[in-house]
């Protein structure tokens, strides 16, 4: 049970750390075009990140991906940005073209988001023969951080739109506007050419 704990911690604390932002910044930008009811495309959006996160976790723990950190690392904030450039251009359109959109884009950005821990990963399971369970306690402790994160994202546009009339047009827009800015900065921070 120890063992367990650690590993969700890990899981959760890597996701919480708002010193490595860049995973709360991806959240935001995948969650702000949903509401609360529609809670089961918000939970796919998460299982889905994680999802993927954990497969790239998996194949560095059992040695079979290596990759270059540092464009893992200038891909991190690359993700953030399309994600948010996405929304801008689309928070006109039908808010389930958005939706479906970002689901992919969880998927997808989320073997990139695993990259970028999967070295630390692979060196704390190390030589243990069982890395299946630290990494699914792992996927755990990350699956109830993004839940934390997304229902901040979702009350606080459900508090914007119902007490203080911001559209959600304006919500995604000026949301995604700021993670873009913060993107931007990380991408000309991690320039590895």
């Amino acid at each position: 049970m120890d063992e367990f704990i650690l590993y969700f911690k890990i899981g959760l604390n890597h996701v919480l750390d708002f010193t490595a932002y860049d995973h709360i910044l991806f959240l935001i930008v995948l969650a702000v075009v949903f509401n609360f009811n529609q809670w089961k495309k918000v939970f796919w959006l998460v299982t889905l990140f994680t999802i993927g996160h954990s497969l790239t976790l998996a194949l560095s723990a059992y040695g079979i991906l290596k990759v270059n950190m540092n464009l893992v690392e200038f891909s991190i904030p690359a993700t953030i940005f399309i994600t948010g450039v996405a929304n801008v251009f689309t928070a006109k359109k039908s808010s389930t073209d958005k939706q479906s959109l970002n689901l992919v884009f969880a998927v997808i950005f989320g073997l990139i988001h695993g990259l970028g821990f999967s070295n630390y990963f692979r060196i704390m399971v190390g030589k243990e023969e069982d890395k299946l369970f630290p990494l699914l306690e792992f996927a755990l402790g990350i699956e109830a951080a993004q839940i934390i994160i997304v229902l901040g994202i979702l009350i606080l546009g459900t508090i914007l739109q119902n007490f203080f009339r911001v559209t959600r047009r304006d919500w995604i827009l000026v949301t995604s506007a700021i993670v873009i800015g913060f993107a931007i900065q990380m991408m000309i921070d991690r320039v590895f050419w």
